[in-house]
């Protein structure tokens, strides 16, 4: 019978095999990041959509990372200047990271003050008018009232989701209602690709400083 520490091996050797072959026979345009974990009784896990917390990063999709840090700029350069000061005021205010809360900024609406969406959400941090309402935010297309409603709206949602940052950004885009029902991420490809998107942006504006 083959020892624990064999078998760990064995696992660790074939899911990493397995994820290299995966990486080299994908097409171009699926690669992803793959992320590692090791669990309570050794068997290493990996990912491309990490839903836990205890994932880190593994092996890095270095053209997807390219591409992102030139958007990031391109934001930074055209942008997210502007409001630099009112996202630290409010992050300062509230207890938010202000990478966090960039990177909520960058994925709604891209630092457009005036963004609305198909469904009706509004402003830099995309808010729906209903939840505009229960935040007290007077005008959602003023960036101010916006961005301070959104960040007040995000530390409730760290708050109820204890500090788990992706339960709150999934929350943050699919509804309370809808994490709570799953008992986490909700299993729709646009909440789960928000979410990634996010903490990609989130990291690497924590990277790059900016």
């Amino acid at each position: 019978m083959p020892s624990r520490l064999s078998s760990y091996v064995f696992s660790a050797v074939f899911c990493l095999t397995v994820a290299f072959l995966s990486a080299l026979t994908a097409p171009r345009y699926a690669a992803a990041d793959i992320y590692r974990y090791v669990d309570e009784e050794d068997i290493v896990h990996f990912t491309d959509a990490p839903t836990d917390k205890r994932f880190k990063i593994f092996l890095r999709d270095l053209k997807k990372d390219k591409e992102l840090r030139t958007k990031l700029k391109y934001a930074s350069s055209v942008n997210s200047a502007e409001f630099e000061q009112l996202i630290k005021t409010c992050s300062v205010k509230y207890g938010v990271n202000p990478c966090l809360v960039k990177a909520v900024i960058h994925a709604e609406s891209g630092y457009d003050p005036n963004a609305v969406s198909s469904k009706g959400a509004g402003g830099l941090m995309q808010l729906m008018p209903a939840t505009a309402k229960s935040l007290k935010v007077v005008d959602r297309f003023n960036p101010k009232d916006n961005v301070e409603g959104g960040v007040k709206y995000l530390r409730f949602l760290l708050d109820t989701f204890r500090g788990d940052v992706s339960l709150a950004v999934a929350a943050y885009n699919a509804g309370l209602s809808k994490v709570a029902k799953y008992g986490g991420i909700p299993p729709y490809n646009e909440t789960r690709t928000y979410v990634s998107r996010v903490l990609s942006y989130m990291k690497s504006y924590q990277e790059s400083g900016i």
